[in-house]
């Protein structure tokens, strides 16, 4: 089975090795016919501590690391502090 890919922006980068990240993903409403966007926050593997706040980031699926770490870090893609 193929392990699975999101994109989302760095929140926090307080722990050590640690990265929190806002995926956000959007669907159709089945009642109401309308977009709604949902978000949800990963906590990742970041073994060299390079990820930075506002950093749009990939990461990938793992094996468990610790009680709330599936994920590490992948990439580090672009800054969206020029958005907000």
């Amino acid at each position: 089975m193929p392990k699975r890919i999101m994109e989302g922006v760095v929140v926090s980068t307080k722990q050590d090795k640690t990265v929190v990240v806002r995926v956000s993903r959007t669907f159709l409403h089945p009642l109401l016919k309308k977009i709604v966007r949902r978000t949800k926050k990963y906590h990742a593997h970041d073994e060299g501590n390079v990820a930075q706040m506002g950093k749009t980031v990939s990461i990938v699926e793992c094996a468990p690391r610790s009680k709330l770490k599936r994920w590490e870090l992948m990439t580090s893609t672009t800054s969206t502090e020029a958005d907000t």
